[in-house]
């Protein structure tokens, strides 16, 4: 298992030991298993330090688009596979795999199981994971397998071929705080004993189906500027069930988008999700908030809020919700949930969490005569 942070080379790492085990003819029938089908094409396939860069060009493996499959000129087949649909890894068999971004997975532990069950041809099957490390039980539980080998990488270790604007904005950004430990070390971070949520608590909010929405709204945090510096424009969609229960339904946050890029996407999440309103800190923008929504979607309903109390303050009622079991997560959403499990109160604007407090807020304050609706 090859652990790393952000553009340690862990990609590389791993298509390498793909390409090694093919060409040395230890692997004939291999499975490559992306988030989705698209991550595993764009990634592990086609990106700059997946399989197809690697050897010379009469070497290189042949992408079948229609069958989702990798030729090489040995007669060795990688297939393409989606953690997010475990079940398509049940009946296909292998001699070696490589998981990508497994600690990001959707239902990992499902995904993870079906694979163990495919890896059953050969003397000796063999796979890699590439992943920067999050506490989430499956990375837990392969940490403390013996048989799994661990090797650590860090951003620092892949600088010769990484941009130097990475560096001056993204390294300046995070160096020294407890995110950037993970997404830059590759340190697996325990909970922080001062932050609002555990990753525990978390984990027992997931659900995967909700019942009718009595009301939808889209939390919008807004950037300040648009910039390699800017922080992101945090979009989180919550809705109130018609149970009573609170339903946390994706995370559409954007990073170094320009005004009118995040406004489209608020617009996109309002109309998808079916929502009521959007409801936007107007802190940094003041009335500019409002007027660059209403430039793209003249007819959105905003509600404009405005922060007088500290960050803090303001997510220890959402924080309680959590902690009463009243709200679920329909999905797994990494960024979201590690600003979640990392904020005790200081340090960079936790902007999806802010999204995501300013919706849960408003659907505990609002009342009225809601209409029902079928995501």
């Amino acid at each position: 298992m090859i652990l790393g942070g952000r553009g340690a080379g862990k990609t590389r790492a791993g298509a390498e030991w793909v390409a090694g085990q093919v060409a040395e003819g230890r692997a004939g029938r291999v499975a490559l298993v992306g988030e989705s089908y698209a991550d595993a094409r764009e990634v592990m396939v086609e990106g700059t330090s997946g399989l197809r860069s690697l050897g010379t060009q009469d070497k290189r493996p042949r992408y079948e688009a229609t069958r989702r499959r990798l030729l090489w000129p040995n007669g060795a087949i990688a297939t393409l596979h989606s953690a997010s649909d475990p079940e398509g890894l049940r009946g296909p068999q292998f001699d070696a795999a490589w998981s990508d971004e497994a600690a990001k997975w959707p239902d990992a532990e499902a995904a993870w199981s079906m694979l163990q069950f495919g890896l059953r041809l050969g003397e000796h099957p063999r796979q890699v994971i590439t992943s920067t490390p999050r506490a989430v039980p499956l990375i837990r539980k392969l940490l403390t397998d013996d048989t799994v080998v661990v090797t650590r990488a860090t951003t620092y270790d892949n600088r010769a071929n990484l941009a130097d604007a990475f560096f001056s904005t993204v390294i300046k950004t995070y160096e020294g705080t407890r995110l950037g430990r993970q997404e830059l070390n590759g340190e697996l971070l325990e909970d922080d004993p001062d932050a609002l949520w555990t990753r525990r608590l978390v984990e027992q909010c997931r659900r995967d189906s909700t019942p009718d929405m009595t009301r939808v709204v889209v939390g919008v945090d807004p950037p300040a500027s648009s910039g390699e510096s800017a922080d992101e424009c945090g979009i989180v969609i919550a809705g109130l069930g018609a149970d009573g229960r609170f339903y946390v339904l994706a995370d559409r946050s954007r990073a170094r988008a320009k005004p009118a890029a995040w406004a489209r996407r608020v617009a996109e999440a309002y109309e998808m999700f079916k929502a009521d309103r959007v409801v936007a800190e107007v802190n940094q923008g003041g009335e500019m908030v409002a007027s660059v929504l209403h430039h793209v979607a003249p007819s959105l309903p905003v509600r404009q809020v405005r922060a007088t109390r500290g960050k803090r303050v303001r997510a220890e009622p959402v924080a309680a919700l959590y902690e009463q079991g009243r709200v679920s997560h329909l999905a797994p959403m990494p960024e979201l949930e590690d600003q979640m499990c990392n904020f005790a109160g200081g340090g960079k604007s936790p902007d999806r969490l802010d999204a995501l407090v300013w919706a849960l807020t408003d659907l505990m304050r609002t009342s009225g005569d809601p209409a029902i609706r079928r995501l």
